[in-house]
């Protein structure tokens, strides 16, 4: 439950998962691609902060 190591791992799949969704749609419907990106600003912002978690443990 506390294994900062491995959230980082899923967190930064997460992130990557989320940014080809975009790119996937983009040119297929532009607007669900738009509406991804402030999923990807949280998860970006998440990603930050469990990243600076790990590094200062």
């Amino acid at each position: 439950m506390q294994d900062v190591s491995s959230a980082l791992i899923v967190i930064i799949a997460l992130l990557i998962a989320v940014a080809g969704v975009i790119v996937a749609s983009w040119r297929r419907d532009r607007v669900s691609a738009l509406l991804f990106l402030p999923y990807l600003a949280w998860v970006a912002f998440a990603t930050l902060l469990n990243g600076s978690i790990f590094l200062m443990n």
